[in-house]
């Protein structure tokens, strides 16, 4: 799938739209941007600032002016207001296919850092809710209760050797540890688990049931965990994964973790190392 954002110049909102929807690595889903004015100014100097305080790098970007070929491509277009989205469809795309994101970003330009930053974290919040509302995957992920807890205990028993209990798993949700759930029709296919304590994260587990793997849902159950520990301005989120785990590790690291360390014997049935990594979280 492409997601194209739309703004005026294409030096502000929507590549900052761009390079946060990009840094989630979702499978088979990646953003463009442009805009309405000129081609080849640079990105601005505040929007790169307040992205790089996140960890994302836009200082190569500049400014595209939309094409036929750009609206043609795109699968969903988002623009940051309401004028965009009306001077698109009288340009003849097609209106189910542009939407205004989040009602409307208003544009930081001419404005200082706080207000490019105020602006970055209304991107934020608006792309989350693309990714995990179900806007543009067949799939959402929400935050889980009580009552999924059942449902939890399946997808232990059938992804780990050694799985949690219905009521070790009911018990963490009262102590400090948050799930947040995959959910496809009204079938919870994966889930995961953050335990925060003193500004720290630890991720539990993560699972995702058999026959819904290869569909990304684990990459953005992890990318769920990342913003959950952005929003509570958590120092670190860090995790432990089998040795072995090749397609894991591999995962985790595209996401921004480190390897910092192995827990020996770690793992039990069958017994094995555990590789701990982590992702530090720049505080803004």
């Amino acid at each position: 799938m492409n997601i194209l954002f739309v703004c005026s110049g294409n030096t502000c909102r929507s590549p900052m739209a761009e390079g946060y929807f990009n840094s989630k690595h979702i499978k088979k889903v990646s953003a463009t941007s442009a805009g309405f004015i000129r081609d080849g100014d640079k990105v601005s100097q505040n929007a790169v600032s307040v992205m790089k305080e996140i960890g994302i790098d836009i200082s190569l970007h500049t400014s595209k002016i939309i094409s036929a070929g750009d609206t043609t491509l795109a699968d969903r277009i988002f623009c940051m207001g309401e004028a965009h989205k009306s001077a698109l469809i009288n340009a003849g795309v097609p209106s189910d296919k542009v939407s205004v994101l989040s009602g409307g970003i208003p544009d930081p330009y001419g404005g200082n850092t706080e207000t490019y930053r105020s602006c970055r974290d209304k991107i934020i919040k608006a792309v989350d809710s693309l990714v995990y509302d179900g806007e543009i995957l067949p799939y959402k992920v929400l935050s889980a209760v009580e009552s999924d807890a059942k449902n939890i205990e399946e997808l232990e028993k059938e992804c780990f050797s050694l799985p949690w209990s219905i009521d070790g798993i009911i018990q963490s949700m009262r102590h400090n540890t948050v799930f947040f759930k995959a959910v496809s029709g009204e079938k919870n296919v994966g889930y995961i688990s953050v335990t925060a304590v003193a500004g720290e994260g630890y991720i539990n587990n993560i699972a995702v049931s058999y026959n819904y793997r290869g569909k990304g849902i684990g990459s953005v159950l992890l990318d769920r965990a990342i913003t959950f520990s952005r929003s509570k301005k958590l120092e670190f989120l860090s995790l432990e994964v089998r040795k072995s785990n090749s397609p894991a590790i591999s995962l985790y690291k595209k996401a921004g973790f480190n390897e910092e360390g192995i827990r020996k014997n770690f793992y039990d049935n069958p017994k094995e190392d555990a590789i701990i990594m982590t992702r530090r979280f720049k505080s803004c």
